[in-house]
């Protein structure tokens, strides 16, 4: 069984930075990409960035310039560096990953995590 589980979610101050972190634990062969997700109240859920197992980024408009993607490919661990926060970034942010759970896995699927709570405010 495969299990995503984010951190670093929190109150912050509008210009502040949060630091969150996703790990993928279980049964894993190998992780092509990796994103994060964020759902306002009353909104669709939306991509904010994605980085693929070669490194390679993608972000939101929204995001471009204040956030960064990384990932830790030996602890399977996503990791998104949000600066100059600001009042609409607030959110609840998932982090996914689409994976092979063993290496006779002919399809990747993709899995979620539980959501980690983002609110920038004075």
């Amino acid at each position: 069984q495969v299990q995503l589980v984010e951190f670093g979610g929190g109150l912050v101050q509008p210009g502040g930075s949060l630091r969150l972190s996703c790990a993928a634990s279980g049964s894993i062969s190998r992780v092509y990409t990796m994103g994060w997700y964020r759902q306002a109240p009353g909104k669709q859920r939306e991509l904010v960035a994605y980085i693929t197992s070669d490194g390679s980024t993608s972000y939101a408009d929204s995001a471009k310039g204040r956030f960064i993607i990384s990932r830790d490919n030996a602890k399977n661990t996503v990791y998104l560096q949000m600066n100059s926060l600001k009042a609409e970034d607030t959110a609840v942010y998932y982090c996914n990953a689409d994976l092979f759970e063993s290496w006779s896995s002919l399809v990747p699927h993709t899995y979620w995590g539980q959501g980690t709570q983002v609110t920038v405010s004075s």
